[in-house]
């Protein structure tokens, strides 16, 4: 019989990221009766509750139904104890993050609002040391030209080239988590099938893990409209940096990308004007929101209305126009380059977890 080692540090931390009374929690499994998404055999999330409510974080870091879920709420809604089982998943899932992060001061960076300055003035040096060594630090006259105070290709090759390296680190984390699912959850005697991506994918931009969700139906039209406009919005800015290339740049108005980047806007506007309604006016069954939550709302918001304002700002030749773009920059970074370490990691974790599920029949 193996010897149980609780993790006291962890499971405060839990408590404390979810605002949850885990010694409340009786076992009586109502949360993993109630999911639709959890499987038959060894449903979630009624397991985690107790490793929780041990602080077993052994079994809970690398666990592949920790991203099963899909944090709808309902375990939380029916739970006769109100320990909102859907806001520990989501606490574990946030320690998951630091857990894997590499170098782990990227994770703690992003995580913990006494670092929020540091993680700001990283871009900004960043920005202002490209500025100086293209020598184009002071604000030109006449009309709006963002090309003749920001080194365009000098811009997107560093930022590029920093983004591959993060993403790099963060790939080392991906792989260890990989490992973990594979021994906390083995693949059993059948053994892996082949990675099921098409699946997966289908899974993913169809969103059906939401709709069986009771509490929150408007959190799927919500993640679909941030999601697929986000998306969009990276797709129009790798066109905007080949126009850069080609010196194509600036798009006019009625270009056909430039039209799809400002629909792409207004849908992740709608996304986040549903999601932080939600959070704030129906936290019942929405859950606790952290600081990670806000700042990943803010940073995206931040990220979409700078770029709304430097559209305007260049069409308009407003005078705030180079200062507007430098903060939009650092929004650039903030939401890009750290992507890996924020809960939008979740994007990583979650697509390699729904791989592994798929790929060993967990369903």
């Amino acid at each position: 019989m193996g010897i149980i080692k609780p993790d006291i540090k962890f499971k405060r931390e839990l408590g404390r990221l979810s605002g949850s009374q885990l010694n409340q929690c009786m076992q009586c499994g109502n949360c993993s009766a109630v999911c639709s998404l959890a499987p038959a055999e060894r449903p979630f999330p009624g397991k985690e509750m107790v490793w929780s409510g041990w602080g077993l974080k052994e079994k809970l870091i690398g666990n592949v139904d920790i991203w099963l879920c899909h944090q709808c709420g309902d375990c939380s809604s029916y739970c006769p104890r109100d320990v909102k089982p859907a806001d520990v998943i989501s606490a574990i899932r946030h320690q998951t993050y630091l857990h894997y992060a590499r170098p782990r001061f990227l994770g703690k960076l992003v995580s913990s609002p006494a670092w929020l300055p540091v993680a700001i003035a990283i871009p900004v040096v960043v920005i202002m040391a490209i500025l100086s060594l293209a020598g184009t630090f002071k604000i030109p006259e006449g009309p709006v030209d963002y090309s003749a105070f920001f080194p365009h290709g000098l811009l997107n090759s560093t930022f590029s080239a920093i983004t591959l390296f993060f993403y790099l680190l963060a790939s080392f984390g991906i792989v260890r988590f990989w490992k973990d699912m594979k021994r906390l959850t083995p693949p059993g005697e059948a053994g892996m099938k082949k990675f099921p991506i098409a699946r997966v994918l289908g899974e993913i931009l169809s969103h059906s893990n939401f709709s069986g969700c009771g509490s929150q139906q408007l959190r799927k039209i919500a993640h679909m409209s941030l999601f697929f406009g986000f998306g969009l919005l990276i797709l129009v800015t790798l066109y905007a940096i080949w126009a850069t290339i080609t010196h194509n740049y600036p798009l006019p108005f009625t270009n056909p990308f430039k039209i799809a980047g400002n629909v792409a806007s207004l849908m992740i506007y709608s996304g986040l004007g549903i999601m932080v309604f939600q959070r704030l006016m129906n936290r019942s069954v929405f859950g606790k929101s952290s600081y990670s939550d806000w700042l990943l709302l803010a940073a995206i918001g931040l990220l979409t209305l700078s770029g709304t304002l430097v559209e305007l700002a260049r069409f308009g030749n407003w005078s705030v126009a180079y200062h507007l773009y430098f903060f939009h920059l650092v929004a650039v970074w903030f939401v890009i380059m750290y992507l890996p370490f924020t809960k939008m990691g979740h994007i990583f974790y979650r697509t390699t977890a729904l791989l592994y599920a798929r790929s060993i029949g967990r369903k």
